[in-house]
């Protein structure tokens, strides 16, 4: 069972690994603006005591977090598998998908934003850009079709979902060719494309796609 929010970039990332692995699940949608957020729900709490999506039932056990989600997803079901072999490889996955998870989404995300009143569209924007800056430098010495090379990984499920919060936030992606190419080759997948926040059972039906 996945709690997940359409538009949650988190729960994106775990819902492109769940399609792409062929891992059916039932989804509980919990809307992070309605009711004044059920993720603050007694309820939800003790599901995920850090009241965020997503959340996933699975094994007997609750997880959070979504790359602990995908490393478990990762070490319990290999295939397809989502981190490369090849030990630098790997390595260079697990820097792209920390660069979106830890040093972008966070700062733009809805709690903070929040926080930032009337200046949250130049808050999310300027935070977004300032990592984009980095990645696309990174992805010009890392990426092939995809981040890393040529195969679908954990960076490339992390990038897809962090792009869409940038284009939702209407930054400018003209300085980011390298990202934009390889987001456009993603779009492509059938796992992102069912996985897509346009397409989910909670979507707003002004957004479907």
């Amino acid at each position: 069972i996945l709690y997940s929010y359409f538009r949650s970039s988190c729960s994106w990332r775990v819902r492109i690994a769940l399609a792409l692995k062929g891992i059916p699940y039932d989804l509980v949608p919990v809307n992070l603006l309605k009711d004044g957020g059920q993720q603050f729900s007694a309820e939800f709490k003790a599901l995920n005591p850090m009241q965020q999506v997503p959340a996933l039932k699975i094994d007997g056990i609750i997880l959070s977090q979504s790359l602990a989600i995908i490393h478990y997803l990762e070490e319990t079901r290999p295939n397809p598998r989502l981190l490369p072999q090849d030990p630098k490889k790997r390595a260079q996955v697990r820097m792209i998908a920390d660069h979106v998870v830890s040093g972008i989404q966070p700062l733009q995300n809805l709690s903070v934003l929040k926080q930032m009143g009337e200046k949250k569209t130049e808050w999310a924007q300027n935070c977004i850009a300032s990592g984009f800056q980095a990645l696309e430098q990174i992805l010009q010495h890392t990426a092939g079709h995809y981040c890393v090379g040529d195969e679908v990984s954990m960076a490339d499920l992390c990038l897809a979902p962090q792009v869409a919060n940038a284009e939702r936030f209407k930054v400018d992606m003209g300085p980011y060719p390298t990202i934009t190419r390889i987001n456009k080759a993603l779009l492509e997948i059938e796992a992102f494309k069912v996985s897509h926040p346009s397409r989910q059972p909670d979507t707003p039906a002004e957004l479907r796609a």
